[in-house]
């Protein structure tokens, strides 16, 4: 770097750029602030072009950046760009120091505060969104960033206007009531020319409005819609559903205005969005269930998409018969039978099933309908109305319904479709019908060997992508083809691979648990990754010393485990009958590995030498023993199980980096599946509600409701409410968590 030919230093200086890191750095910058104002032009610009390696190693030191922060906020920055950029580094430093710190103090507020008075508006705006977007930030630290928002919302130029309704916008998602100030500046800006900020300021004025000006704001809403595009309008809708469950007496208002822009003309996408709101409007307000269900039924009367018809007669089915007065249904039930395409008279035929099955009085009228449906044109109708009428007594007397028929109308399908589909290409028609309950419950993830080798598969625009693909039958094949193992019953659950080793060594084996109601099998999956090596009678030696409850019974060696070629080895415990016992392992892959002579044949020597390598410890947690199965409708099932077992209590869950990392952990520890997209917590959120289904070993159905609530210290409680189908089981889930 310090040469006279400048060729020299201009590559001295990218060599070294290339292979410095954070602990050199310091050495060479002043050489390099040098090299950036030679006189030589190849100098400069290999500083220059340097200098962008150097600051992504920068990026992540924090120490460098909060210096960085410290010595220029101290002084002044005359560049609007570069203040904003400071901005944001500032940002960064109190993010960070805020999740290392329990005092909640912030250094740098003061400097953001002051550049809420900067001269220019883009440092204005910068220092008013990085305010709105501190963690935990506080409604007195939000007052003045809410304050200069305010300024820009009357501002003449649209692109202020739109920044600033647009961040409001955000803020009114987890802090309403601070934005309530700006409410008279935004009913002035939904006549605005921009459309996207007319649209901001609306959804805004429906999160922060109160109830008293429900009927006032619907008005000017009215006027607006017909001016908007569907991309604006499913923006509305979504913010009139969240308003109407907020102001559960106002339904009817919004239930009118929402049935009332259905029968308007619009897109696929913006009429689901319609639907979907009233749908949950009636699920979540008993009271705005009759009224919803006669605005869906004169819906599609008219309905042009067939997804949409199919869908609202489906949810007919389920809540037209608890209405008062369920046959008033019937008559448009059967117009789509008589006036529809095939796929959508199949779907009002079991519809019209379903009221049959739950309305006794009207069994003799829905009897006749579905007879007259055995003479349709199309296959499907013919055979759901056939199937329905010996379901449920076609021969016309009027009888309870069995509760195996209603279970059989009415129950979800709680089977993963792809395990169900894989079970059924691999049935072979004999004189043993197609039992259902061989189908595995087991939610799958892609095994570690068909991961890696779909990741190296490159796939072009143009490609289809893959079809869903379940594991499930094929762990249970491989199971019950080794004898050791053919006599541990049925496969309850199979987890998701747990590596134990790190990515590109000699040797990469992860380990797949496999749960039976008396066993475990653990199948270690191994790659050998060294072209000159053939291993042989490869296992693994498991210590189950830290795992009192399990006892070893059996393992399968692999034979042989050439080069890039995956091979599984196998090691059984057994365990206490229909018991959850837990337990740390601790591994040793031991193996005769030889050299290989010819690597197109893969020949090696005749002499091996016996050799082993250490593997990371796996556990065995009670996680292991929930099979994560989802429910279409989470209050059907919650429901359905009842109150007879059903536990709650409450828990401090102590200091949590935020609420979504609380939220995370103990879903994690249940190991059950989130319902109805619960699991995603929002942005500065207080609190938090997430439902959770599975069915436990033993095959027991289980739901939970977990409702998380954050102070400003930071500290999590947790109120958890557990039902299931047995007493010991709802038991167990509140020990795990108090544990």
């Amino acid at each position: 770097m310090n040469s006279k030919t400048d060729v020299y230093r201009a590559n001295a200086i990218r060599v070294l750029c290339r292979i410095t890191d954070g602990t050199l750095l310091t050495q060479i910058e002043r050489y390099l602030k040098q090299a950036i104002v030679d006189k030589n032009p190849v100098v400069a610009s290999a500083a220059l072009v340097s200098g962008i390696h150097l600051l992504q190693i920068r990026q992540n030191d924090r120490l460098a950046v909060s210096k960085l922060v410290t010595s220029l906020t101290k002084g002044s920055v005359r560049s609007p760009l570069a203040q904003c950029l400071l901005i944001r580094y500032t940002s960064q430093v109190i993010r960070e120091s805020s999740m290392n710190s329990q005092t909640g103090d912030r250094p740098f507020y003061d400097y953001l505060e002051g550049c809420l008075r900067h001269k220019s508006e883009m440092v204005i705006f910068e220092a008013a969104k990085a305010i709105t977007e501190l963690s935990g930030v506080t409604s007195r630290e939000l007052t003045p960033a809410i304050t200069v928002l305010q300024l820009f919302l009357s501002s003449s130029k649209p692109v202020l206007r739109f920044a600033a309704v647009r961040t409001l916008n955000k803020v009114a998602m987890t802090h309403p009531m601070a934005v309530t100030t700006c409410n008279i500046d935004m009913e002035s800006l939904i006549s605005d020319q921009n459309r996207s900020i007319a649209t901001l300021a609306i959804t805004t004025l429906l999160k922060t409005g109160n109830e008293s000006g429900v009927d006032r704001l619907m008005k000017q809403i009215t006027s607006f819609m017909s001016d908007i595009a569907d991309e604006f309008k499913i923006v509305v809708v979504d913010a009139i559903r969240s308003l109407c469950l907020k102001f559960p007496l106002k339904f009817r208002t919004l239930m009118n205005f929402l049935s009332s822009i259905l029968r308007e003309e619009g897109g696929f996408e913006y009429k689901k969005a319609i639907v979907d709101s009233i749908v949950t409007i009636i699920t979540d307000i008993p009271d705005a269930k009759e009224s919803g269900l006669l605005h869906l039924c004169e819906f599609i009367e008219d309905c042009e998409f067939t997804y949409l018809s199919t869908q609202i007669l489906h949810f007919l089915g389920i809540e037209g018969p608890k209405t008062s007065d369920p046959s008033k249904y019937i008559r448009y039930i059967y117009n789509r039978v008589i006036l529809e395409n095939a796929t959508v008279r199949a779907s009002a035929v079991s519809t019209l099933a379903k009221f049959g099955a739950m309305v006794d009085s009207l069994k003799p009228r829905i009897f006749v309908l579905l007879r007259r449906c055995l003479y349709d044109n199309d296959d499907e109708v013919r055979d759901r109305a056939t199937l329905y009428l010996n379901t449920i007594g076609g021969d016309g007397s009027v009888i309870e319904t069995d509760k195996a028929v209603k279970e059989f109308l009415f129950g979800s399908l709680d089977l993963p479709l792809a395990n169900l589909e894989t079970s059924l290409k691999n049935y072979e028609p004999s004189e043993e019908p197609f039992d259902i309950s061989s189908v595995s419950k087991a939610v799958k993830s892609q095994p570690f060997a068909e991961k890696k080798a779909a990741a190296k598969k490159t796939t072009g625009l143009g490609a289809p992508p893959a079809g869903p693909t379940s594991t499930a039958d094929t762990y249970e094949k491989i199971l019950l083809s080794i004898p050791e193992f053919s006599t541990f019953g049925k496969l309850f659950k199979s987890s998701a691979p747990v590596e134990l080793t790190e990515s590109e060594t000699e040797y990469e084996v992860n380990v797949v648990k496999h749960i039976f109601d008396k066993h475990v099998v653990f199948q270690f999956n191994c790659t050998n990754t060294i072209a000159e090596q053939l291993l042989e009678n490869v296992t693994v030696v498991v210590d189950a010393s830290e795992a009192e409850e399990f006892e070893e019974v059996a393992t399968k060696p692999l034979k042989s485990l050439p080069y890039g070629t995956p091979g599984q080895t196998f090691v059984a415990f057994e365990k206490p009958e229909g018991v959850p016992a837990v337990g740390k392992f601790t591994n040793v892959l031991r193996f005769i590995v030889k050299e290989v002579v010819d690597p197109s044949t893969g020949e090696a020597e005749d002499d091996g030498v016996e050799d082993e390598y250490q593997l990371e410890e796996f556990e065995v947690v009670a996680a292991d023993y929930m099979l994560k199965v989802g429910v279409s409708n989470f209050r059907n099932a919650w429901e359905s199980l009842g109150p007879d077992f059903e536990r709650v209590d409450e828990y401090g869950l102590g200091p949590r980096e935020s609420l979504k990392e609380a939220v995370s952990a103990v879903i994690n520890l249940l190991g059950m599946q989130p319902c109805e997209g619960t699991e995603v917590v929002a942005a500065n959120s207080r609190s938090h509600t997430c439902l959770l289904s599975g069915v436990y070993i033993g095959n027991v159905k289980v739901a939970v409701r977990l409702s998380f609530g954050v102070d400003s210290a930071k500290e999590v409680a947790m109120k958890l409410a557990v039902r299931s189908e047995d007493e010991a089981v709802s038991d167990a889930i509140h020990e795990l968590v108090a544990n």
